[in-house]
């Protein structure tokens, strides 16, 4: 992957301000003019009087077995993958140090946990990498309860494909009620890693590897009468024509996912993975979070409840079937609860690629003697089922916004490489998106992208909420979410209240993307800087 150079991106982003190129109609800013404004800083992570859970999370290279026939010399926190999992309870603290044995530079992100920006561990944004040798240290409050992770943010597209990353539990007060409490981390991994081109790969949801993703399979809001007999893994040379600004054609390569051809489940294969136990009549809570870069298709075969999104609780979760497949992004997170029958089953993934078969992990009931069967017609879990609509709603689609911005995700030709953009930009090319803090912003995605590729859009330190698709409202409980995928062809609506101050990353959770482009930095008018790169080390954000 050809690396860039990140420098100082706030005063990157004024010089692009001085340049007038913000002036763009897709930003409606209302609220540009600042003059006289009084500061922002970013916000106080306040310690004192909490319990603070203080821990080490060590970065160093450990051999790693992924299944029978394939160990990996992998990059870890505290030598396993995922990394040793983080849980605290609601309200309590933590101060995490960071320590890089690997000889490369790492920083540790904190994805979906709404902390202060000056914790957000974002090279050249936040903080400078941590260089071999070096240690640094986190210290934030946990006052929202959820499923999250953790990750490198250091040339994160090789990084986390290594295996830097680990998740983090925020308990509430009902989680003391489940019997079982598991974590289910998905992942790809590639045998060899050397055939993957780095940089260029499209984004893929794994039941439509390499076909013509319209028309096929849609996401969790039109997944049903799915068809699974896809076609899959065509030539890693494929190319296809994209005509340029005038009317020419250029050739683009489109990269595929075939190279990752080892999927695990907390970083093992089924064939290595330990089953999940359970007795019947235990409510079980199960938090599946995505670490890789495919949409997996996760069947579970019994009844269940969606309680959480992205760590953010649906009111009143409905049931469903035992025949749904619940679709998890690439940075997101689901959880989900059910009632143990006395009946050991499977839980599988539902893809065409032939490493779907590798992602399997068995749930046995301690009294078990029957195994449930998969049914073989199955239908999406949706966002409008989710749950049940309530009187109240943070945000509708008839409020008044301060700041709507229109945010158009394509593929171009930029100087012979292909380029994943935002209305035409490349990172660190892609104007600021600007707010006051207080303002209410709505946010319309238009997925338009050449190569058909879906964007998993993530927004660091804040929580939208998911108003429309194709200009259809969003029905059922309020979802609220940091990471969503947009299909090819998709338009999403999503809002949310600039309460957080600080410069914040809003990218594709497909690094490869990210890597090559699809970056901006959300921005707060009159913030008080806290951060000033010292050119020792190179910050590669993505």
């Amino acid at each position: 992957m050809k690396k860039w150079m990140f420098f100082v991106v706030i005063a990157f982003s004024f010089l692009i301000t001085a340049c007038n190129n913000q002036s763009s109609d897709r930003n409606k800013n209302k609220s540009a003019d600042t003059s006289g404004a009084t500061q922002v800083s970013a916000k106080e992570e306040n310690l004192e009087g909490k319990k603070v859970n203080e821990l080490t999370l060590t970065a160093k290279e450990s051999q790693w077995e992924l299944s029978p026939k394939k160990t990996v010399n992998a990059w870890t926190f505290n030598g396993t993958v995922p990394g040793q999992q983080i849980r605290v309870k609601q309200g309590e603290a933590v101060r995490i140090t960071l320590k890089n044995e690997i000889n490369e530079p790492v920083s540790i992100h904190w994805h979906g946990i709404p902390l202060s920006n000056t914790e957000d561990g974002i090279p050249g944004v936040t903080q400078d990498a941590v260089l071999p040798g070096e240690d640094y240290t986190y210290e934030f409050v946990l006052d929202t309860p959820g499923t999250y992770w953790y990750h490198s943010h250091q040339n994160g597209v090789e990084q986390l494909d290594k295996g830097l990353y680990g998740t983090f539990i925020v308990e509430s007060e009902d989680d003391a009620n489940y019997d079982r409490d598991y974590t289910l981390v998905l992942d790809e991994w590639q045998s060899n890693p050397s055939e993957m081109q780095m940089g260029g790969s499209s984004a893929v949801d794994e039941d439509k590897q390499n076909t013509d993703q319209k028309g096929n399979t849609d996401d969790m809001e039109g997944m049903e009468g799915m068809d699974m007999n896809t076609d899959e893994n065509k030539s890693m040379d494929e190319k296809k024509d994209f005509p340029d600004k005038n009317g020419s054609s250029t050739l683009m390569k489109m990269d595929d996912m075939s190279s990752y051809d080892i999927f695990t489940i907390n970083g093992k294969t089924n064939e290595i993975n330990e089953a999940l136990k359970v007795k019947k009549g235990d409510r079980v809570k199960l938090r599946f979070v995505n670490a890789g870069y495919i949409a997996h298709q996760i069947h579970i075969p019994v009844n269940y409840k969606v309680t959480h999104v992205d760590g953010q609780p649906i009111n009143q979760p409905n049931d469903q079937g035992a025949n749904k497949i619940l679709e998890v992004a690439p940075g997101e997170r689901y959880d989900i609860e059910f009632v143990a029958t006395g009946e050991d089953f499977t839980i599988d993934c539902h893809g065409t690629m032939a490493a779907a078969k590798d992602m399997q992990i068995d749930v046995d009931d301690e009294a078990g003697n029957n195994k449930l069967t998969h049914t073989t017609k199955t239908e999406g879990v949706t966002f409008d089922n989710l749950g049940k609509s309530t009187s109240s709603s943070r945000f509708s689609l008839d409020d008044k916004f301060d700041v709507e911005y229109s945010m158009d995700l394509d593929t171009d030709m930029k100087s012979d490489e292909m380029k994943y953009t935002i209305n035409g930009k490349a990172f660190p090319d892609v104007p600021p998106l600007k707010v006051k803090k207080g303002d209410k912003v709505k946010v319309t995605f238009k997925n338009v992208s050449k190569d058909d590729s879906s964007h998993p859009m993530h927004l660091h330190g804040h929580f939208f909420q998911v108003l429309s698709k194709n200009s259809k409202l969003i029905k059922g409980a309020q979802i609220m979410k940091d990471t969503l995928n947009v299909k090819a062809g998709e338009t999403y609506e999503v809002a949310f209240l600039a309460d957080n101050p600080g410069n914040w990353l809003f990218h594709c959770h497909d690094l490869h993307h990210a890597s090559t482009g699809m970056v901006m930095v959300f921005q707060y008018d009159n913030f008080k800087e806290f951060y000033k790169a010292t050119e020792k080390v190179e910050n590669d954000p993505e």
